[in-house]
């Protein structure tokens, strides 16, 4: 196989080159938007040789105005009948979608007659509708935020637009990250889940479960690692991209060596100590962020136990004390089945939106 290019960069070259002198001579006045945008891990710019075998090659969305989708069969005829065969390298054919595999697609080399491209042509409300269930993206309520797939919003403002006539990213930058109270309710979920655990490392070590303290070292390290991603205004991705986003974080390094080490660690101390430090440096990240008054605190003896804490139920208390008289004021701190790595199966998918929004015991607005 050819070299290896970036997706992102690869289908910029495509649209520019290849797809866009054809909607020049044959649609010169259409208005409309395409980039790369939505599923993927070229739009996310994870992508590499492995990434190639499916879905993955020249290709874009494009999208178009209500008045002028009638015209989507022939634009799409207009690119079958046009396209080169390849495109540096790659092949601009694609099989058709698998029923059998999530209606995956796959490159097809040919040499003669129309191309199948990789081009999704659709209004933007349609997409968005498929994404996320809503394009009302003017009244999305909290309970919805809470709903949302974490990774399907990342893939929304991620990638590119090489074209922007229908002004699509003053969309997207309504959904740019979580509303205030929602990113507190994150917040204190992720501070609460750490604190209900938070003596267990050392004390599983103690007794000699040795696997009970590195799990548990394990799960505490998910959640400094979301707080991060949250305290940056970031959404996290789905797990099989979340350490990777993890490290491209701007964030303090010695966050990411202390949380590396304590996973690495087979010495209970050393895991502790690290783990410990790694809660103190977010902690701290915390207080900078200035989203509820400065919490004190030091790193100490959980009530006179040879096990050292932050009491991490002191960031819990303070941020949930932010959420007062918000729809988000009592409900259990359990942040968001995306948060939770092995679920996006069900997470990630908008048919159980509805049944998600009961878990948390109030009605939407």
């Amino acid at each position: 196989m050819n070299k290896f290019i970036k997706g992102l960069e690869l289908c910029e070259g495509f649209f520019n080159e290849c797809a866009k002198p054809i909607l020049d001579k044959y649609f010169p006045n259409l208005q409309y938007s395409a980039g790369l945008i939505g599923y993927g891990s070229d739009v996310l710019g994870y992508d590499d040789e492995v990434s190639r075998d499916h879905m993955w090659g020249p290709r874009f969305y494009m999208f178009l105005n209500e008045n002028d989708i009638d015209k989507k069969d022939e634009i799409f005829n207009k690119f079958a009948e046009n396209l080169p065969y390849e495109y540096m390298g790659y092949s601009v054919n694609f099989t058709e979608p698998d029923p059998n595999d999530c209606g995956v697609q796959h490159p097809q080399f040919i040499d003669s007659g129309k191309v199948n491209p990789l081009i999704f042509i659709q209004t933007f409300d349609e997409f968005l509708i498929d994404e996320i269930g809503t394009a009302d993206l003017d009244n999305i309520s909290l309970l919805d935020w809470l709903a949302f797939s974490e990774h399907r919003l990342l893939s929304l403002v991620s990638g590119k637009l090489f074209v922007d006539k229908l002004n699509i990213r003053e969309q997207t930058d309504k959904i740019k990250f979580y509303p205030d109270a929602v990113k507190l309710y994150l917040i204190a979920s992720q501070w609460e889940i750490i604190s209900s655990e938070q003596a267990f490392v050392k004390r599983c070590g103690e007794v000699g479960d040795e696997i009970g303290s590195q799990i548990i070292c394990a799960r505490i390290a998910d959640r400094l690692m979301r707080l991060c991603f949250l305290y940056k205004n970031t959404y996290a991705p789905y797990s099989k991209w979340f350490g990777t986003a993890f490290n491209k974080l701007d964030i303090d390094e010695n966050i990411k060596l202390k949380i590396n080490a304590a996973l690495k660690a087979n010495d209970l101390t050393e895991r502790e100590n690290n783990l410990v430090e790694a809660q103190a440096l977010v902690a701290d990240l915390h207080n900078a962020s200035g989203l509820t008054d400065k919490v004190d605190y030091n790193i100490e003896s959980y009530f006179g136990r040879d096990i050292k804490v932050i009491f991490a139920d002191k960031f819990v208390e303070v941020t949930v004390e932010e959420l007062k008289g918000t729809k988000l004021e009592n409900i259990p701190l359990i942040g968001t089945m995306s948060q939770f790595g092995g679920l996006s199966s069900f997470a990630d998918e908008k048919v159980y939106y509805e049944q998600i929004k009961k878990i948390y015991g109030v009605q939407s607005e």
